[in-house]
This record gives C-alpha cells, structure tokens and sequence, in this order.
C-alpha cells in the first residue's frame, strides 16, 4: 500500500508540518495578512479566531458581533468578527478567512502555566473544513487539499 505522504500529494494535497507542545496540543505556525504567529490546531473548535489583543498585531478590522463564545472552560464571552482575511498555512492559503475575535487570556493562562508558549488563535473547523484536513498524528503533519479562492 501506498504511504499516505504519496497518496494525498499525488491528490494536491499540501504537507504542513504541527509541533507537539506540553499539553499535548498540535500547534502550527500560519499568517494572517501577511504577520505570523501560532496557532493550536482544534478540530473540536467550530470557527477559527484570534484574540482581542492581536487584533492590531494582524490588521484585523473588527466589526460588531452579537455570537457569545464558548470554550475551555469558559462561556458567554463577547466577540468581534473580521471578514475576508487573508491566510497562510505553510503554501496552503485563502484569502476569505472570516475570524471570530475574543479574550484569549484563559486559553494562554492555561497554557503558560504548563510551561507552554502563548498563541495568537486557533486553527478551528471551518479551516479543516475548507482544506478537506487530514491529520497524521504518528507523525505530527496537517494536510491540506489546494482550494481556489
């Protein structure tokens, strides 16, 4: 059988490589408008988003939202979209990236506390969605099927 490194290649998938942090999260470095950063990769998370504070850090132009987000322990939390962003996953990239905007404090807290680095956001499942995501978890790579914007 064929291995699947040669399998999705051969389907215009494109080879990303995720570091495995301390708390077992896959983390993977993208930009966004052109300014990197690092991302968990959280299949579980339905939307992509960046924190409040990074919002000028990335060139975001927020806009008013009435979605509260919920995650890691903490609900109800106020949230900014921005629309039609621009990002680059390794030579995998979309120029229609709709972010959701929040405090990502609680997330980072729990992170430094397990001696890991802060990120900027998550990679949620409206990008593994669009990229028709495949995760190799033995050997830590995310693929991504090319997708014309």
């Amino acid at each position: 059988m064929k291995r699947l490194k040669k399998i999705l290649k051969k389907k215009k998938y494109i080879r990303i490589p995720l570091k495995k942090i301390t708390t077992n999260h896959l983390e993977v470095k993208a930009k966004i408008n052109g300014i990197q950063g690092r991302f968990i990769v959280d299949t579980g998370a339905s939307n992509s988003c960046v924190g409040m504070d990074a919002i000028a850090v990335f060139n975001l132009i927020a806009e008013a939202s009435e979605t509260k987000a919920a995650g890691a322990g903490a609900v109800g939390m106020e949230t900014q979209l921005s629309k039609n962003n621009h990002l680059k996953i390794g030579d995998w990239e979309t120029h229609t990236l709709d972010l959701v905007l929040f405090d990502l404090s609680h997330v980072n807290t729990a992170l430094t506390q397990h001696k890991a680095k802060e990120v900027s956001g998550i990679i949620g499942a409206d990008i593994l969605q669009k990229g028709k995501a495949v995760i190799d978890y033995n050997k830590n790579v995310l693929y991504l099927k090319k997708v014309k914007n």
